[in-house]
């Protein structure tokens, strides 16, 4: 194991978790550590000081998927696998939280997971996980929103507002005017606002969501 490099270790645990269709997090979850664990963004890719994963966590994962260290040291061997995009992920109840955004809309903090996202989006972009039906029939509980905060979203579009009171909403946006911003329910019962552009202090557009 002391002679595999910074790449090979992180590339087999890449393996390991794509072995039992898993993702990192997951796997790092399932071995009863952080999920953030194998984070891509812990990995220190690029940095003068890469970042390796500790061998108390390894030696974990490896009892928790019942491999051994000498298949393990197999999966090096593999050569680096496609890279999939990762994108942030967490529960749009716990978004709704203060430290979740920076001022742009961009997420922050260590509460957020990660998932593996096929499919070309843009870097800034995170996902929300649904919880409950409030949002049905057009989201549903589990159902995860991948979000941009970097793309321009256009009527029609629907969209995250967080509001400068603290409001985290999912509305469709209706129209924009040069003082306003009128949001439409999604749900047929549900409540369409009119903010002044004072009241928002971002927008963001959802690119795709799970069915």
């Amino acid at each position: 194991m002391s002679s595999l490099s910074h790449t090979e270790i992180w590339t087999a645990i890449d393996a390991l978790a794509k072995r039992f269709e898993m993702s990192p997090s997951a796997m790092a979850k399932m071995a009863g550590l952080d999920p953030t664990s194998f984070n891509r963004s812990k990995r220190g890719d690029g940095d003068a000081r890469p970042r390796w994963p500790s061998t108390e966590s390894l030696a974990k994962v490896l009892n928790a998927t019942g491999v051994s260290l000498s298949e393990f040291a197999t999966l090096t061997e593999r050569g680096p696998p496609a890279t999939p995009r990762v994108v942030p992920l967490i529960g749009l109840p716990q978004a709704q939280a203060e430290g979740m955004f920076n001022d742009t809309g961009a997420p922050i903090g260590s509460q957020w997971d990660e998932i593996d996202f096929p499919g070309v989006i843009d870097g800034g972009a995170y996902a929300l996980e649904i919880s409950g039906d409030d949002l049905a029939p057009v989201f549903r509980d589990g159902d995860r929103i991948v979000v941009s905060p970097s793309v321009e979203p256009r009527r029609g579009d629907r969209v995250i507002v967080r509001t400068t009171g603290g409001e985290l909403l999912v509305k469709e946006l209706a129209r924009v005017t040069a003082r306003s911003i009128e949001l439409s329910s999604l749900t047929r019962d549900g409540r369409d606002r009119m903010l002044g552009l004072a009241e928002v202090a971002w927008i963001a557009r959802i690119l795709w969501a799970s069915q």
